[in-house]
């Protein structure tokens, strides 16, 4: 409307501003709105057959969409009536589903009530007339004690049907435990014939042990009765049993014991009656281990048996005859404790007194019959297995899962322990008040004594090693240093240097040997055996090298003095010495190194000991050779004549070689 307002003016403006009459103007314009108008009527006339099909089509659409309206009016209505059906019957169906679920429960319920509440002919016939042992019966049997069970609480419940069946249900009851009791009793009893294997009686108990269960659930004065009389047979059995067995057993020991004199210290006579004896057919070795140790790896051969034994005339050391009778214990024992704790239903605590009640009295009876043999035991090395048997089954027990032997095994401890130190306490003061005065004649050998304690120490250390324990490491360290005090003083009796460390070498390096071949090589004593051994073989060395190169080994050491001091002059003062020694040790050297050689080769009892102290001795030769050149070479000594006639070191090495040993 501005636009044709915008126009209008502009046309107005125009017309103004040309001067045109605006009379004329106005006349010419409503000349052209006429001809306008007339055109446009007849345009309208021309198409108005064409509007008025249009204007009835238009008409003919209105009605088509009103019809269309209703019809969709009436769709939705329709619709909403379905819908609302829908939701009733959807509603209908949840409540249906309900009704179901809930007469499905009752339904369920009940059935199972009364099958639980039945008692059926099939088992009122097996449980009357079938024997116990048979499947027919264990199965009806389980199947009573439901009923049991649950008539007993339905019975609180108030459940008027309880008193239809209960009648019925306790006669069925009352046969059942008399043909359980029967029947274990009858087990129980096959116990106490001679020569049982109780496994079989056992294992047949087991097999039916929910026997047992349901007298605890229904009638306990009966399931106490079976207890009481499988705990008074199975005690009295084991008990005549282990008691026979360890009685006879033990008179196959061998019949020379060692007494409290057989100490480390004893005198030469006594050393001859425990070591120069080949074959100790009816006697252990006291300080030696040998074959004795096998017990500790033959944990579960099999027992001895002792009219076998008797017969073949076979004796057996303490600890073996101990070894059999505690792995018969073993076995029996968890074995029976496995038993009662699977039979009997009880664990923890209630096993374990249980197990008392059964075995007690015959693990009191074998701790008495140790104790009786302990007192009058010395045998030290015996002992000692017996602990570690003891530690081995003890924890064999504990990998069987019972530890109802845990009291025994500490019993058996207090009483071996106090024992074992007792022994080691007497030798080790028999080495402290030895005096080596009185053991007569003295070589440069290694002593019996120290023989001994090198067997006894290397015993008890190799022992000890897979289960070590701190008493006997301190024992063995008292022992140990009274002996190397004891190697002093019966060195000490020597009246040479020479011979004194002749005869410490071979002792320490006899004593070193035979532990290292019996013990790990780390272990503390062959560690100290081994400390003092190179000390003394350095300070022999030193010794066998005096009477044939002294002269040189402490001009050497004079002369290194002086060059430290830086006292050349006094170097120099030595030339006629220094010639001397040159000279002397050209002409004598290869012969001093055979007579080294012979002399060391006799006074070592271990060649390949003795090839290592020859070596050493060599060694030590060409270093001191060594640094008796470089003196040689100093600038103060370069005028002195002898310097030409020296001998070569490699010529010495050469010569040296010769007595390298092949091995």
């Amino acid at each position: 409307m501005e636009d044709q307002d915008q126009i209008n003016n502009a046309a107005l403006k125009e017309a103004l501003e040309s001067g045109i009459d605006l009379r004329q103007y106005s006349t010419q314009v409503e000349q052209k709105l006429r001809q306008v108008e007339n055109a446009s009527i007849q345009d309208y006339i021309k198409e108005s057959r064409n509007i008025t099909e249009l204007h009835g089509q238009i008409t003919a659409c209105d009605q088509i969409l009103e019809r269309m309206e209703d019809m969709l009016q009436t769709f939705q209505s329709d619709l909403g009536s379905i819908s609302s059906e829908i939701v009733h019957l959807q509603q209908q169906s949840v409540d249906m589903n309900l009704r179901l679920k809930n007469r499905q429960a009752v339904r369920g319920q009940l059935s199972q009530f009364v099958d639980d509440m039945t008692v059926p002919e099939t088992m009122i016939r097996h449980i009357m007339e079938t024997p116990v042992t048979e499947r027919e019966f264990l199965e009806q049997l389980f199947t009573l004690d439901q009923k049991l069970s649950f008539v007993k609480e339905q019975s609180f419940r108030e459940a008027k049907s309880c008193h239809d069946v209960n009648d019925v249900l306790e006669k069925l009851k009352v046969k059942s435990i008399s043909k359980i009791r029967e029947y274990l009793l009858q087990k129980i009893y096959q116990f106490r014939k001679p020569m049982t294997n109780f496994q079989v009686p056992q294992n047949a108990m087991l097999k039916y042990k929910f026997f047992y269960k349901f007298l605890v659930a229904n009638e306990r004065e009966v399931a106490r009765e079976i207890r009481d009389d499988y705990i008074e047979t199975m005690s009295k059995v084991y008990f005549s049993y282990f008691k026979s067995y360890s009685a006879r057993l033990m008179k196959l020991q061998f019949e020379e014991g060692p007494t409290k004199d057989d100490l480390l210290a004893a005198d030469e006579a006594a050393a001859r009656s425990l070591f120069a004896r080949p074959a100790l057919k009816h006697r252990a070795t006291v300080f030696s281990l040998g074959a004795r140790g096998d017990v500790l790896t033959s944990l579960e051969a099999a027992v001895i048996v002792p009219h076998a034994a008797h017969k073949a005339d076979t004796r057996y050391p303490f600890e073996s005859l101990f070894r059999s009778v505690q792995y018969a214990l073993v076995d029996n024992a968890c074995r029976e404790y496995l038993f009662l704790a699977e039979f009997f239903m009880v664990h923890g605590s209630a096993a374990q007194d249980l197990f008392a009640s059964v075995m007690g009295k015959t693990l009191h009876n074998l701790a008495k019959s140790v104790d009786v043999l302990v007192v009058d035991c010395y045998d030290s090395i015996g002992l000692f297995l017996c602990i570690h048997l003891i530690h081995r089954y003890q924890l064999m027990c504990h990998k069987r899962a019972v530890p109802a032997l845990d009291k025994y095994w500490d019993m058996l401890l207090n009483l071996l322990w106090p024992k074992f130190c007792h022994i080691m306490e007497l030798n080790i003061a028999s080495v402290r008040q030895c005096d080596p005065s009185k053991l007569g004649a003295i070589d440069v050998r290694p002593h019996y004594i120290t023989r001994r304690y090198a067997e006894f120490s290397a015993a008890l250390v190799g022992i000890n090693e897979s289960f070590p324990s701190e008493r006997v490491n301190r024992l063995l360290a008292q022992l140990q240093a009274e002996l190397e005090n004891f190697i002093l003083r019966l060195a000490a009796e020597f009246s040479r240097r020479k011979e004194q460390l002749i005869f410490l070498i071979n002792n320490y390096d006899m004593m070193l040997g035979v532990i290292m071949e019996r013990t790990k090589d780390n272990s503390k004593e062959s560690e100290s055996f081994r400390d003092l051994l190179a000390v003394r073989t350095a300070e022999y060395v030193e010794e066998i090298l005096a009477p044939h190169f002294g002269g040189l080994m402490q001009l050497v050491r004079d002369a290194e003095a002086m060059v430290e001091r830086a006292d050349m002059d006094a170097l120099r003062a030595e030339e006629r010495r220094i010639t001397t020694l040159v000279r002397s040790f050209a002409a004598n050297w290869k012969k001093s190194l055979e007579d080294i050689n012979n002399e060391i080769m006799r006074s070592f009892t271990n060649f390949r000991n003795g090839t290592n102290i020859l070596q050493d001795a060599l060694k030590q030769l060409i270093l001191y050779y060594n640094r008796f050149q470089k003196i040689l070479g100093l600038q103060a000594l370069k005028n002195l004549p002898a310097r030409g006639e020296a001998i070569n070191i490699h010529h010495i090495m050469v010569e040296v070689k010769k007595y390298k040993p092949n091995y």
